[in-house]
C-alpha cells in the first residue's frame, strides 16, 4: 500500500523546511518519492531532496489544479509503476487549490493507493494578508486541510498567534493546528497531527475511560458514595448537559462530562498551579475530579500538569504541537473552567 501525503500552503511558507525535518525524523524507513509541482520556475529545491535519496518528479509547466490534472495523473501512474514507493509526497505550487488537488488523486481511482493526509503550513506572520489578498486560494488551502502546521511563529506576538489560529478555526474547525515551532517537537509529533492521532479527543476520552475504571473501583467499596452518585445520574439538570452516553448501567461516562481547549497561550506555572487550586471550589467549577495538561510557559519552557482533588502537580516536560487543556468533573460548569484557564 502506497500512502500519499499531501502539502500545501503558500510560496515561502516552509514546505519545503517540513518535508526535510519529516524526511530526517519520521518517514527514514520509508521509500519515498516527491512529487514537486512548481509554478512558473524550475524547481529549485530538487538538489536538497535528492541528497536524502528522495527520487523526484518535477513538473514545471503549471499546477495541477489548472490544466494539468492529466499530467499529474501520468507522473503519479509513473512513479508507482517504476519505484513502487511507500510513500508518496506531494507539494503542489503555492496558488494552488488544495480542493483540486485532492480530487486529482482521488480521480486516478488506483488500487493499493491511500490518501494519508493533507497538510497545510500557514506563515502565521503573513496569516492575515494572505487571507486579505489571496482569500479564495488561501481559505481553500485552510478548509480542505486535514492538519494545519503554523511556521514562523518565533517572536511572534501572543495577540497576533491567537488572531491567526483564530482566523484558521473559522474556516476549519476540526484539524489540529500545531503553534510550536518545529525545532522543539519530533518527526512523529508532526506525524501525528498530521494523520489526527493522539487528538484531544482522544486525550479526553482516555482520561474518562481511566475516571470509569476509578469510579467502578470506588463503587465497589463505597456503597453511600455511590447512593451519592446515582442521585447524579438522576438529576435532570444534569441529564440536559451530558455528552458521554454509552450504556444503561451506571457508570461513570453517564455522570462525567469533559472539557476539553487547545491553546496558544503561554501560562506562567504560578497561573497554572493556582487555576488548580481554584478548581477545588465546587460551587464555582461544578465537582472536578481528574484535570491535565500541557502547556507553552512565558519562559519558554513546556509546563505538564495533573490534578486529582487536592492533589495539584505542576512540573516542566517537553514540548507538544500546541497547548492542550483537559478537565473532567460532574456538573462542571464550562464557562467558568475557560475563564479561570484564560481560554474563552
Amino acid at each position: 500500500m502506497t500512502k500519499i501525503t499531501i502539502f500545501s500552503g503558500f510560496l515561502g511558507a516552509g514546505k519545503t523546511t517540513l518535508i526535510k525535518k519529516l524526511i530526517k525524523e519520521a518517514y527514514q524507513n520509508e521509500k519515498l518519492v516527491l512529487i514537486e509541482n512548481e509554478f512558473g520556475q524550475i524547481g529549485i529545491d530538487g538538489g536538497f531532496l535528492q541528497d536524502a535519496g528522495v527520487e523526484i518528479t518535477e513538473m514545471n509547466s503549471g499546477c495541477i489544479c489548472c490544466s494539468l490534472v492529466g499530467d499529474f495523473g501520468e507522473a503519479l501512474k509513473k512513479v508507482l509503476d517504476q519505484y513502487h514507493p511507500d510513500r508518496i509526497l506531494i507539494e503542489p505550487s503555492g496558488v494552488g487549490k488544495l480542493s483540486d488537488v485532492i480530487r486529482a488523486v482521488q480521480n486516478l481511482e488506483m488500487e493499493g493507493v491511500e490518501l494519508d493526509g493533507f497538510t497545510t503550513v500557514v506563515d502565521a506572520k503573513k496569516c492575515k494578508m494572505y487571507q486579505k489578498n489571496f482569500g479564495e486560494f488561501f481559505d481553500n488551502q485552510i478548509t480542505y486541510a486535514s492538519c494545519l502546521i503554523l511556521s514562523h511563529t518565533k517572536g511572534l506576538s501572543q495577540e497576533k498567534l491567537d488572531d491567526c489560529v483564530k482566523r484558521l478555526r473559522e474556516k476549519n474547525s476540526a484539524a489540529p493546528i500545531v503553534t510550536t515551532e518545529w525545532d522543539e517537537l519530533s518527526g512523529e509529533q508532526l506525524t501525528e497531527a498530521m494523520t489526527q492521532k493522539n487528538t484531544l479527543d482522544d486525550e479526553l476520552k482516555a482520561l474518562l475511560e481511566e475516571e470509569k475504571k476509578h469510579d467502578h473501583h470506588h463503587h465497589h467499596h463505597d456503597h453511600d458514595e455511590h447512593e451519592e452518585h446515582e442521585h447524579h445520574h438522576h438529576d435532570h439538570d444534569h441529564e440536559e448537559h451530558e455528552h458521554h452516553h454509552h450504556d444503561h448501567d451506571h457508570h461513570a461516562d453517564e455522570v462525567f462530562t469533559s472539557w476539553g481547549k487547545e491553546t496558544a497561550r503561554q501560562y506562567t506555572v504560578e497561573e497554572i498551579q493556582s487555576a488548580l487550586e481554584a478548581l477545588e471550589d465546587e460551587s464555582t467549577y461544578g465537582q472536578i475530579l481528574r484535570a491535565k495538561g500541557i502547556v507553552a510557559g512565558t519562559d519558554g519552557q513546556w509546563i505538564h500538569y495533573d490534578y486529582v482533588p487536592g492533589t495539584p502537580d505542576v512540573r516542566h516536560g517537553c514540548a507538544a504541537t500546541t497547548g492542550r487543556l483537559c478537565v473532567i468533573g460532574s456538573h462542571i460548569n464550562e464557562t467558568e473552567i475557560a475563564k479561570l484557564f484564560h481560554a474563552e
